[in-house]
């Protein structure tokens, strides 16, 4: 019965603090849930939960580490705020994936993400064709936001008279370099199908292309190794005092 209620008062003490502490740090935990917050949450969580319920220690070192927890977590909300360009290093910065239609592999494979990966989330944003992206950008939480091509927007009382085409899902013919000779045939094409539409984008080599899709409308999408862009951009919101 005692044990009981130390239990109860260690919960309702818990509860109070934990409620106390997301009041200050604010609702950034949940809107802008990016890794550090996720680990950060998960912590103090579990340091509550072990106040509560480990009996074979003093209630008051659990405090104090979920009180450093959380106030660290706020100093670095401080941090972020104040001096904008640590934000870069503590939360991240959003990463363009998609240029201009173009897949940036080198950014992909800095932020170990794969073309499968880059694909799924597309989907998610009900883009099964990557011919319809001008930009495709990964947030400092993880998020995808995608810039559609002005011909791929939703369509206004305006547009009502134009002929859409029916929507389809695209197969990947090429990854990497190599090609998946199931996936052409399954849609009925063949390796000289493929190099003769490849030689319409001056591609000579299969191993010169980073991706290769084709959906049932029969559109082809092709991104190179080389996208020959004049100007990579860079969409960071201040590069530091150097």
């Amino acid at each position: 019965m005692n044990e009981g209620l130390v239990v109860l008062v260690r919960g309702v003490i818990g509860f109070f603090t934990l409620l106390i502490f997301a009041r200050i740090l604010g609702k950034q935990q949940i809107s802008q849930l990016d890794f550090f917050d996720y680990i950060l949450g998960i912590t103090i969580g579990s340091i509550a939960a072990t106040l509560t319920t480990d009996l074979s220690s003093r209630a008051w070192p659990h405090w104090v580490g979920l009180f450093t927890w959380a106030a660290l977590g706020y100093l670095m909300e401080i941090v972020t705020n104040k001096w904008v360009f640590m934000g870069k290093y503590i939360d991240g910065e959003p990463t363009i994936v998609i240029m201009n239609g173009k897949i940036m592999e080198d950014a992909l494979r800095k932020m170990k993400f794969r073309a499968a990966d880059l694909l799924q989330m597309l989907r998610n944003k009900d883009i099964f064709d990557l011919n319809q992206v001008e930009y495709a950008i990964i947030e400092p939480n993880g998020q995808l936001s995608v810039l559609k091509k002005s011909e791929y927007e939703p369509i206004t009382l305006k547009d009502m008279k134009k002929k859409v085409q029916q929507a389809a899902i695209s197969t990947e013919l090429i990854y990497n370099g190599v090609i998946f000779h199931q996936n052409l045939k399954e849609l009925g094409k063949d390796e000289r199908w493929l190099m003769k539409e490849l030689k319409k984008y001056n591609i000579k080599r299969p191993s010169e292309v980073f991706l290769a899709t084709l959906d049932d409308n029969g559109t082809f999408y092709v991104d190179k190794y080389k996208d020959d862009l004049k100007k990579i951009k860079d969409i960071g919101d201040y590069k530091g005092p150097y």
